[in-house]
């Protein structure tokens, strides 16, 4: 025990506390989206109306609830995270962290927007996915220059851009669950319950809601992989700044 030697300091521990709760948080979070992705995409589409019927509303409206608000909490947590990363950043320089702040809501929404628009026509190119997989990449590459071309006065540490990137990336993600996911989820759940208990028809609508949440949360799925490889690079992988 004598070699065990805890920080006494408010500040450490607070941002300790914080960083594993985010880590908690985005493991909830990111491992629901690869369950619905790797498992339930797949389980879903091999069983009958009846039993699907029985089946989804109880299964989605567990699994999104801890879905959603686990994006949340992750989202928060990683934001104070950065935030204080930006903060220390700024100071030591003499400079201001209203442009690392600004630049990131304002660039990642955009970016996000975008993304979503792609996907409200359901028709035509825009309704495949490998179509949508390089607008995509293209709208995320932009984006994350767009951060860095910003953020680009050199006193921006490598863990403030590695994050500003692979956290707009979780914000996009945030707001792919409850903008797109979950809006169209809960009227999906609805229609199939109501189907199952008093053989109410389905509205045609339905397949439209459903194609947009599957390319949506696969998009969620294949964004993940940058989010995290930038997440490890903050602290262990200097590719940006200084």
């Amino acid at each position: 025990m004598s070699h065990i030697n805890l920080p006494d300091d408010f500040r450490t521990n607070i941002l300790m506390l914080v960083r594993w709760l985010h880590i908690i948080g985005g493991i909830t979070w990111i491992g629901l989206l690869y369950f619905f992705n790797l498992v339930n995409v797949p389980f879903m589409q091999e069983l009958d109306a009846t039993t699907k019927g029985k089946v989804l509303p109880s299964l989605m409206t567990r699994a999104l609830w801890w879905f959603r608000h686990a994006s949340v909490f992750t989202v928060l947590a990683g934001l104070a995270f950065w935030g204080n990363i930006v903060s220390v950043d700024a100071r030591n320089s003499g400079s201001s962290s209203g442009v690392p702040m600004a630049s990131f809501f304002l660039i990642w929404t955009i970016a996000w927007a975008l993304m979503y628009a792609c996907l409200i026509p359901g028709r035509g190119p825009l309704n495949r996915g490998p179509v949508l997989a390089v607008i995509y990449t293209v709208i995320v590459l932009a984006a994350s220059w767009l951060f860095l071309h910003f953020n680009d006065h050199g006193w921006e540490s490598n863990q403030l851009l590695a994050i500003g990137i692979g956290g707009g990336i979780g914000w996009m993600m945030m707001l792919n669950v409850w903008g797109v996911i979950w809006r169209a989820q809960k009227k999906i759940i609805k229609w199939t319950a109501d189907n199952a208990a008093n053989g109410t028809a389905i509205p045609e609508k339905a397949k439209y809601l459903a194609r947009q949440t599957f390319l949506t949360s696969r998009a969620s799925f294949f964004l993940s992989f940058p989010l995290l490889f930038l997440m490890g690079a903050s602290s262990h992988y200097p590719m940006f700044g200084k």
